[in-house]
């Protein structure tokens, strides 16, 4: 039962897990089909391109397509596993939005065999996986789901959350842990088939709803800990305190590891699966939805430090530096750092603001309809600028305080201009 999964696999989605995925298993003799809603995506995957940034991914996606171990479609093709890579953002009231998996499940479910594989990699709330179970059953009623009672089931689902961090991905996709939960102990043991074809960490096994929350209680972990950092700063600012240099301090306890604090948290993973969380139990979750709160208050709180240093002037110009979500990479989900900017531009409509990103190449669409905001060069930006602002700490940003910023107003929400 240790073999390590030979055949075809499918993997819906194409975004920045389901294409490494990919190309982990197919630069290793594994078949791979990618299947994505947008046909942009597949055209790229098809030339053998990578349609978002992400160090050492394009060189294996190149190399993959090449040897025409990964093809791409739009269309889910029958295979012997598959694997749901797709969104799973949060509604209005913070519930989890299902609907991209339910429709991922509503491709699969005709094209599945007795003896096939279904594992859900996307984030998703306790529960989730059984639910998957119950809507392919529902549509193939045929087919026999797997549960305790039934030892000879048809098909074999699982749970294995990816853990990586965008811009190590091609790094820890392949040697971190994973967590693999089946809906029964056999369907873990067929999903870790999968992961012993690349993954040189070790392989948990586990029950779904074990690994669904295991990967909540990560994020929410992170969660916790960076609102107690951007807690901490709103605190010092009120002391005119150094909040760097407290942290610096209390860091040197060997039992103690304060992150930094930031204009707030963005990315696919810590903003949303906390809420999952919160919502599966409101009346005990109290610390959680506290983080959340506190760090999704952040950005309102930099914007308005922002607007308040802008009043000393007539009419500035205001350079705001960075709109991904973190340094280094092109992803602007749940950026913060797009949410300062939207806020700063509706406060003062009449100011010209400058956006500056080396990895971003058009105004984000949240920020389209504010006529005062343009994408600009970061040294033009800041030669013409009366505030720079630092949102993200990209590496060309780091350098700038000691070459360009003498008798502007700068305002470093990352620390690293100190």
């Amino acid at each position: 039962m240790n073999a390590p999964f030979s055949g075809k696999l499918a993997i819906l989605g194409m975004g920045y897990i389901g294409l490494p995925t990919a190309v982990a298993l197919a630069t290793r003799g594994i078949e791979v089909i990618g299947v994505d809603v947008n046909r942009d995506i597949v055209a790229a995957v098809s030339r053998g391109e990578v349609p978002f940034v992400e160090p050492d991914l394009a060189i294996s996606v190149s190399g993959a397509v090449a040897m025409g171990r990964l093809t791409a479609t739009t269309e889910t093709p029958e295979a012997d596993a598959y694997i749901i890579a797709v969104p799973t953002p949060f509604n209005g009231d913070h519930t989890a939005d299902l609907s991209f998996v339910q429709a991922a499940v509503e491709q699969v479910a005709p094209k599945l065999r007795p003896g096939n594989i279904v594992v859900l990699e996307s984030t998703s709330p306790p529960g989730t996986t059984q639910k998957l179970a119950e809507w392919i059953s529902a549509q193939r009623p045929d087919l026999r789901m797997p549960d305790d009672s039934e030892p000879n089931a048809d098909i074999f689902i699982a749970h294995c959350p990816e853990r990586v961090l965008p811009g190590r991905i091609m790094i820890e996709i392949i040697t971190n842990d994973r967590v693999v939960g089946g809906l029964t102990p056999r369907c873990a043991e067929r999903a870790a088939s999968i992961y012993r074809v690349f993954a040189q960490g070790e392989i948990l096994l586990t029950d779904a709803a074990s690994a669904e929350m295991a990967k909540l209680v990560e994020n929410a972990y992170r969660d916790v800990n960076i609102a107690f950092a951007n807690e901490l700063s709103l605190i010092a600012e009120s002391l005119h305190i150094d909040i760097w240099e407290v942290i610096r301090l209390a860091n040197r306890h060997p039992r103690v590891k304060i992150l930094s604090p930031g204009p707030g948290v963005g990315g696919h993973c810590i903003p949303v699966d906390p809420w999952f969380i919160v919502s599966a139990a409101p009346l005990l979750s109290t610390l959680i939805r506290t983080a959340r709160e506190v760090n999704d208050r952040r950005p309102h709180h930099v914007a308005e430090q922002v607007v308040a240093k802008a009043q000393r002037f007539r009419s500035p110009t205001i350079a705001c530096l960075g709109l991904t979500f973190k340094a280094n990479v092109d992803d602007i989900r749940e950026s913060p750092a797009i949410e300062v900017v939207g806020l700063i531009a509706a406060a003062l409509p009449e100011v010209d603001i400058l956006v500056c990103d080396p990895y971003v190449d058009h105004v984000p669409a949240a920020l389209s309809g504010y006529a005062n905001v343009r994408l600009e060069n970061a040294h033009a930006a800041v030669e013409r600028a009366d505030i720079v602002v630092l949102l993200v700490e990209h590496e060309p940003f780091k350098a700038m305080r000691h070459t360009r910023l003498g008798g502007k107003v700068a305002y470093d929400t990352r620390g690293v201009w100190r």
